[in-house]
């Protein structure tokens, strides 16, 4: 074991995003030989992995000090506090501060109840912006816009480990971009929680399009800006001028869909219906012809029927998506959806299996329709890198981390494409 400590992350990007800031936060306080995971909640599978990895650490490093933050931390912090490797449980909210990184050998090995340190996060009125200088063994950067969720879907824990949404002023933003690019980063992707409720906290209530249009006036020398999920009904005037006028704002959009079925959304308790997915697709391909859009999918919702999956099975070629993310139904205790009537495990599964190859398929013809094009290519790793679709391309030869070249793309593999520096 080294002396410095180490970060687990699991989960979205803002945990990606909030884990270098961490890592700043225990340099600062001084931590050494701690491992600290910071934990995702938005399914069981991913709190199990957790504990997995949990276990598994504490075998191999029997001196280490364990401490566990992050989603499922905030909404479990007892169960983790029970489990004997775990020395520390911090709250969403604290594990952002050196202070709970300033520990003596007394703050450890303490009953269970005195293990945890974490508030109401429903308390949290305001969102700071974290500035920090770059990102470990990362050619992009994340930056957070916006936390927590005002929303109520049945199925979702995240807004009890988030809280309420709240938003980073548009200046904090701005400085943390040319920070970021003045080090080096070429692209940069806007996180949180629920990206497009942005702004309704502050003063003026600016809209996500605000922010994103303010950012690309106000930092020219930014080459290349990317969203992460966004709520479609819920995109403004503005973003989608932006996606029709900014070619500097990548075209590969990643939406929050989860169904197919109008029934099944109104259980979910979502705010859109089916109609509304396929228009906004059908809205962006026609300002951004070369736009590609991945989404996500619970397969198996409580109460699902044949017919009401195939609506789900049906949007994924009727909205055009390409990169998915399919999740079987993960019933969290405390959610309005563990109360209502389960689907039998292997239906769930066979279900998420048929979405995943229908995501396949689409990937695939996708991917193989891209041979002969050209695309700059940010360069990620030495032989791996993205177009502004976020396909990926491999390289044969190794080029250099950070650099956007311009590639010829010669061949397609069902999951990614093989790339060449074009003449």
């Amino acid at each position: 074991m080294t002396a410095r400590s180490d970060i687990v992350t699991f989960g979205c990007r803002l945990n990606t995003y909030e884990s270098e800031v961490m890592r700043a936060r225990m340099d600062e306080a001084g931590l050494e030989g701690a491992i600290v995971f910071n934990t995702c909640a938005v399914t069981a599978e991913a709190q199990r992995q957790a504990r997995q990895a949990i276990r598994r650490a504490r075998r191999d490093n029997p001196e280490a000090r364990i401490i566990v933050t992050g989603c499922a931390a905030q909404v479990d912090a007892d169960s983790f506090a029970r489990m004997p490797e775990v020395d520390l449980v911090l709250g969403n909210e604290e594990k952002l501060d050196a202070e709970n990184y300033r520990l003596k050998p007394a703050d450890f090995g303490v009953s269970a109840e005195e293990k945890v340190r974490v508030n109401d996060i429903m308390s949290v009125r305001e969102t700071a912006s974290h500035m920090i200088d770059g990102f470990t063994e990362r050619t992009r950067a994340f930056v957070q816009v916006q936390n927590g969720c005002d929303h109520r879907c049945t199925f979702c824990i995240i807004p009890f480990g988030r809280g309420n949404s709240r938003s980073v002023p548009a200046g904090e933003v701005v400085g943390q971009i040319r920070r970021l690019v003045a080090g080096g980063y070429r692209e940069v992707v806007l996180t949180g929680v629920d990206i497009t409720s942005y702004g309704a906290d502050l003063p003026g209530k600016p809209r996500l399009g605000t922010l994103v249009r303010r950012i690309l006036k106000l930092v020219p020398e930014l080459e290349r800006l990317r969203l992460s999920s966004i709520d479609s009904i819920e995109a403004d005037g503005d973003l989608m001028a932006a996606i029709a006028e900014e070619a500097r704002l990548m075209p590969h959009f990643h939406l929050s869909l989860q169904a197919g079925d109008d029934m099944i959304l109104k259980r979910m308790k979502r705010r859109h219906l089916r109609n509304h997915s396929i228009a906004f697709c059908e809205e962006v391909r026609r300002l951004r012809p070369d736009a590609v859009f991945g989404a996500d999918l619970i397969a198996g919702f409580p109460t699902e029927t044949d017919a009401m999956f195939e609506n789900t099975l049906a949007i994924v070629d009727e909205c055009g998506l390409t990169f998915l993310h399919v999740f079987p139904f993960s019933a969290r205790p405390g959610t309005p959806a563990a109360r209502m009537p389960q689907l039998p495990g292997p239906v769930v599964r066979e279900r998420a299996a048929r979405l995943r190859a229908a995501g396949e398929r689409r990937l695939s013809a996708y991917l193989g329709a891209q041979v002969g094009v050209r695309h700059p290519v940010l360069v990620e790793t030495g032989t791996m890198g993205r177009t502004p679709h976020y396909a990926p391309v491999s390289f044969e030869m190794p080029l250099d981390p950070g650099a956007i070249v311009e590639a010829e793309i010669t061949a397609a593999t069902p999951d990614h494409l093989e790339g060449r520096l074009a003449a």
